[in-house]
Parts: C-alpha cells; sequence; structure tokens
C-alpha cells in the first residue's frame, strides 16, 4: 500500500524572510514612486492649463470675437465662486469674453455677465503645485485675449505660465503662448540654443 507523500509548507523562518525582502523591496520603491507622482502632477496641471488657453483661442476664432483666459483665485477649489479674483499664482482658470473677477460662480452663458464659457477649479491637486503667470517682461500677468484670428491682443498679455511642484528637485513645466497665438508646452531646463534644437525645449525667454 502506498504511503501518502508528506506535504511540506513554510516554516516560520522562511515567511519572516519571504516578508524582509518585501519590504526592502517595497522601501526602496518608495521614492522613485513619489517622484513619479509628484512629476505627473505637473505635469497634469500643465496639459490642463494648456487645453484652457487652446479653448479661449478657439472660441475666439469660432466667434470672431475676442475671448480671454484667466487665472483665477482661490488656488485650491474645486469651482471657483464669487470670491474669486484675478491671481497670476493660482493654478484656477476662467474662459470668458468679460473680466470674471467676483463672478466665477455664474453659470456659463451667451447673455450674462462675464459671459463665461468654461470654469476650471484644480481642487486638491493644486496642493504642493506653485504656478506663476509672467508676460513678456518677466512681471506678474494673470490673462491673455485672443482675437478672431487666434492672435493675442492687449498690452501686457500672458507669455508664460511656469508650473513646478514644491518640492524644487523636480521637473518645471512652462506653458507659453507666442504673439501669433500659438500655445504650446516646454521644459524650460532644456537648453534653448541647442543645434539640432530639442523639440522639448522653450521659445519663449523667462
Amino acid at each position: 500500500m502506498l504511503k501518502p507523500g508528506r506535504q511540506r509548507g513554510f516554516n516560520i523562518i522562511e515567511v519572516v524572510t519571504t516578508i524582509a525582502v518585501l519590504g526592502i523591496l517595497i522601501a526602496t520603491a518608495m521614492p522613485s514612486m513619489t517622484d513619479w507622482i509628484k512629476a505627473t502632477h505637473v505635469r497634469n496641471m500643465a496639459e490642463t492649463t494648456q487645453a484652457g488657453l487652446q479653448r479661449a483661442r478657439t472660441e475666439a476664432m469660432k466667434r470672431n470675437r475676442i475671448v480671454t483666459f484667466w487665472l483665477v483665485s482661490p488656488n485650491t477649489t474645486t469651482s471657483p465662486d464669487d470670491t474669486c479674483a484675478q491671481a497670476a499664482d493660482s493654478a484656477a482658470w476662467v474662459v470668458s469674453l468679460d473680466d470674471p473677477a467676483g463672478k466665477c460662480d455664474v453659470a456659463p452663458s451667451a447673455t450674462v455677465a462675464p459671459r463665461i464659457i468654461e470654469i476650471h477649479g484644480p481642487g486638491k491637486n493644486a496642493l504642493g503645485i506653485t504656478v506663476a503667470g509672467k508676460d513678456g517682461a518677466g512681471d506678474a500677468a494673470t490673462s491673455v485675449s485672443f482675437n478672431g484670428y487666434g492672435q493675442t491682443v492687449g498690452a501686457k498679455p500672458l507669455v508664460n505660465i511656469e508650473i513646478e511642484h514644491s518640492d524644487t528637485s523636480q521637473r518645471k513645466l512652462r506653458v507659453e503662448i507666442s504673439a501669433s497665438g500659438s500655445i504650446r508646452m516646454c521644459d524650460p531646463a532644456v537648453d534653448q540654443a541647442g543645434v539640432p534644437k530639442d523639440a522639448r525645449a522653450c521659445n519663449n525667454p523667462v
């Protein structure tokens, strides 16, 4: 008569060793995962800002009238309200025909001031993110207007929107707007004078 084979399980030493190895692997991976999450937040914010600017330009050409992209406070709200004001250091924005200050809670409308087209509030995604809107001279700027040809108009419009994490070891991104109205995301750390020029490099001055 055949005897059943012995069933062998894990002993306590093997279990403890496995847990220790897993702990070491997780601890090693944590810093890189944290950095990846921070970099993703910066990129998502830059892409959302770029999309808002493009929406303003597209609407201006479609309507054949001036449409403006405004950076507004408060920074971390999920939907700007009637406390909003123009703010060069905020990730929240409004696309509208009129200045939305104090009226960001108005529903999008073609007739009711400030004739809002789109509102964006980043909410908690803005935590740890620094935004800096600048004009061509490097001074703080809060808005840029586009005409029916998609070109920027007005005095001292937004030219660069710098987006970075409070952890300054992370890569910074910039959304830049040219006088012709082109909008692109770039990396200010990439050499602008490279030959051939790196496609990631920025065109506008700092």
